[in-house]
């Protein structure tokens, strides 16, 4: 902590059975989701309190600056960056969010979750930059604070190159403070439309708001919606579409990148991060790599590394064992649809048990609705956290919908995975899906067994 900086009043006193430097991490956390009345689960979007509190912190961009934001495959696409960079040699920051099981795995430097003193430092520097507890104190979201405290972090270490990935939108996330050598939009579908819009032009719009004139603005939605486009093209964009301007063919061994000018890149191991989705990310990834390759030179042996020597947990995770668990953070209907189709490639299971649980506030009937048929016994699951769906109103959905199979609402995640364990025969599958909130209790299930 800088001279003069004082820890706020919340985290004085250090009553906590934690070791110390963790204990006052969850301090500092505590202290972010009471900064802003809406509190962690809340939204609030807008630049002016980040462009403020950034401006006071005088955070400058040093390195090259990659921003990606989508409906989907925003993790994935990310991780691929972060991958490939890291095995070109390059020094890498690369913040996601949500996190599953603690919160240092939102701030990555080279790889490795920022530790509890970095991240600790970066909070104490951006809580005195806000105003701490003195009148006028700016009243940032925790996601505003936790992305100015990654920034913080990310220069502390010397990061040489740095990914950032939207939390919601674009536009007017807090992400988009700082300007992108290139952006990315995966994708783009019907999800947090009280927010961005009940169509996908309203959220094509909110999404483009990443993009920067003459900048590599990059789409990998085989279907981009008119107003990205138009917006891309209106602000004088490098724009790059997938299908137009970069590409991809292949089969279920190898891979051919293709982009401007002729360029291929061909032999390609499939990726490492398993789903029919992954080739749109990885192409994506690569249109982005051969955009920066004047700033950020890069061989085809670390492309070749960075995307098959990977792994992320939540996305489409195939924990060893028997039964077979599948773990996947699929929470919308394009995403579910994509995990149908990577459920529809793997070997056969007598039965598929599904652990489902969801955010009140998504579309869950939609969500649930390719599994219909699918599943043979549900277990949905009440999240006990902010905007939770209870299971009974799961359960009425699927009744509801004629999804089929049959259906015992659970009190929790790990109640509702240690059921469907006791059930499976070892020729089943159990389905983990939806919230993040879900995948990680079932995590920290299967963490406690080891």
């Amino acid at each position: 902590m800088r001279s003069g900086e004082q820890q706020p009043a919340a985290l004085a006193q250090d009553s906590s059975p934690l070791p110390p430097q963790r204990a006052t991490l969850e301090r500092w956390l505590a202290h972010l989701e009471s900064l802003h009345p809406k509190g962690q689960a809340g939204i609030e979007l807008g630049l002016d309190r980040v462009l403020r509190v950034k401006a006071t912190l005088g955070q400058t961009q040093r390195c090259p600056l990659i921003i990606v934001g989508g409906t989907n495959g925003k993790g994935s696409t990310c991780a691929y960056l972060e991958a490939i960079y890291r095995f070109a040699g390059y020094r890498t920051g690369c913040y996601t969010s949500p996190h599953l099981l603690d919160y240092n795995e939102r701030v990555r430097i080279d790889g490795v979750p920022a530790s509890d003193e970095a991240l600790c430092a970066a909070f104490a520097r951006v809580e005195a930059a806000r105003g701490g507890d003195a009148a006028g104190a700016i009243p940032l979201t925790y996601f505003e604070f936790g992305t100015l405290a990654a920034w913080e972090a990310f220069a502390a270490a010397g990061a040489e190159v740095v990914i950032l990935e939207v939390g919601l939108g674009g536009r007017l996330d807090a992400v988009n403070a700082y300007a992108p050598d290139c952006a990315i939009v995966t994708g783009i579908a019907l999800d947090h439309t009280d927010w961005l819009g009940p169509t996908r032009e309203h959220i094509g719009f909110e999404k483009a708001g990443i993009y920067r004139p003459a900048r590599p603005a990059i789409c990998a939605d085989p279907q981009p919606p008119q107003r990205l486009v138009g917006h891309a093209e209106a602000i004088g964009a490098d724009l790059q579409l997938l299908g137009r301007d970069f590409g991809y063919f292949g089969d279920r061994t190898q891979w051919t990148w293709w982009g401007r000018d002729g360029l291929r890149r061909a032999g390609l191991a499939n990726p490492g991060l398993r789903g029919a989705s992954q080739l749109r990310n990885a192409a994506a990834v690569l249109a982005a790599i051969e955009s920066l390759r004047p700033v950020l030179p890069v061989s085809m042996q670390a492309v070749r590394r960075g995307l098959i020597e990977l792994e992320l947990p939540g996305r489409f995770q195939i924990v060893p064992g028997r039964p077979t668990v599948v773990l996947d953070v699929a929470h919308n209907p394009q995403a579910v649809a994509g995990l149908v189709e990577n459920l529809g490639g793997m070997g056969f299971h007598e039965r598929t048990l599904a652990v489902v649980g969801m955010l009140a506030d998504k579309d869950i009937a939609g969500a649930l609705a390719p599994l219909a048929g699918k599943v043979d016994v549900w277990l949905p699951a009440t999240l006990d956290v902010p905007r939770g769906a209870r299971a009974e109103a799961l359960a009425d959905l699927i009744a509801g919908g004629g999804l089929g199979g049959s259906v015992a609402p659970q009190t929790s995640p790990e109640a509702a995975f240690a059921a469907a364990s006791k059930q499976a025969g070892e020729n089943d599958r159990i389905l983990v899906f939806g919230s993040f909130h879900t995948v990680a209790a079932v995590l920290r299930a299967l963490k406690a067994r080891r």
